[in-house]
C-alpha cells in the first residue's frame, strides 16, 4: 500500500538528503495492451535481473514520508533510509502484527499520509466513472512509481466495452525487496483494495502475480473476500526476508 498530491517535476536543485537516525518516539479479466508511461529512473542489475532504482528527490520524499508515517503508526523505529528504511518499518510490523492488524495499521498510515480533506474533494469531484477510473490508472503510472516499480496503463473489457482501466506493474519494487507473499498481501494487497474504496469510492482489485512478481490493479472492479482470493492461497517464498518463519501460508494469521 500508498504526501499531498506533488506533481512530478524535475528540480534544478539536487536532492536534499536526510541522514539522520530516526528516534523513537512518544507515541483478473482479458486484457490487452496500451499506454505506456517510459521509466528512466532504475537499471536493471546482473544480479538475478534485480531491478536498481536511481530514485530523484520526488521518490526520496514520498518514499521517507510514508515510511515516517508507517514508523509512527506501529511505533517501531529504524536508523535506515530510503526504501531500505521502509521495507526495514514494514518488515517490523509483519514479525510483530497479526495480518489483521497489519492490515488496520497500514490503512491508518494512508490516513495519515494523505490529507482527507483532498481525498474528500476528488471523490466529490469524480465519482464512479470511466473517466475517474481511466483517470485514477494514469495518475498511478505517473505518481507511484516510486513505490511499486515501472508500470503502465492497459485495457480491459469493462461491463461490455474496453477502458483503460488497469495499471500493470511489471514487477513490484516491494514485494522484490521483501520476498514475502504475506506482506504482499496484508501490507500492500489488502489495505491498499480497502483505503481506494473508503477514501476515493473506487472498487479496486489487485491480481499480484507470484511466479513474475508482477501486479494488475483494476479501477471499478470489487475484490473477491479473503476465502476465494487465489493469492491467500500462495506459499511464501523460500527466500522471504521476514525473520519470522512461515507455515504453508504465511498470510494468515
Amino acid at each position: 500500500m500508498v504526501a499531498t498530491l506533488v506533481y512530478q517535476c524535475r528540480s534544478p536543485l539536487p536532492p536534499r538528503v536526510d541522514r539522520r537516525n530516526m528516534h523513537k518516539p512518544r507515541h483478473s479479466p482479458f486484457i490487452s495492451c496500451v499506454l505506456t508511461k517510459p521509466t528512466t529512473n532504475i537499471e536493471t542489475s546482473t544480479d538475478e535481473s534485480k531491478n536498481v532504482y536511481k530514485d530523484n528527490w520526488y521518490d526520496r520524499l514520498a518514499i521517507n514520508h510514508i515510511s515516517k508515517n508507517l514508523q509512527a503508526s506501529t511505533g517501531l523505529r529504524n536508523s535506515k533510509g530510503g526504501y531500505d528504511g521502509f521495507v526495514e518499518a514494514s518488515t517490523m510490523a509483519s514479525k510483530l502484527l497479526t495480518p489483521t492488524e497489519q492490515q488496520k495499521i497500514v490503512i491508518e498510515t494512508l490516513n495519515m499520509a494523505f490529507p482527507r480533506p483532498i481525498l474528500n474533494l476528488i471523490r466529490k469531484l469524480m465519482p464512479q466513472s470511466r473517466f475517474a477510473r481511466e483517470f485514477f490508472a494514469v495518475f498511478t503510472t505517473i505518481f507511484f512509481v516510486w513505490l511499486v516499480g515501472p508500470c503502465e496503463v492497459k485495457e480491459s473489457e469493462f461491463e461490455g466495452r474496453k477502458e483503460k482501466n488497469v495499471v500493470h506493474i511489471k514487477k513490484c519494487r516491494f514485494l522484490e525487496e521483501t520476498n514475502c507473499v504475506g506482506m504482499c498481501t496484508n501490507l500492500c494487497k489488502m489495505p491498499s483494495q480497502a483505503f481506494i474504496q473508503e477514501s476515493l469510492g473506487m472498487p479496486t482489485t489487485m491480481v499480484p502475480n507470484f511466479e513474475d512478481m508482477s501486479c494488475e490493479m483494476i479501477f471499478g472492479q470489487q475484490p473477491p473476500p479473503p476465502t476465494s482470493d487465489p493469492a491467500f492461497t500462495q506459499p511464501c517464498y523460500k527466500q522471504c526476508k521476514a525473520t519470522r518463519r512461515h507455515q504453508k501460508n504465511c498470510t494468515s494469521s
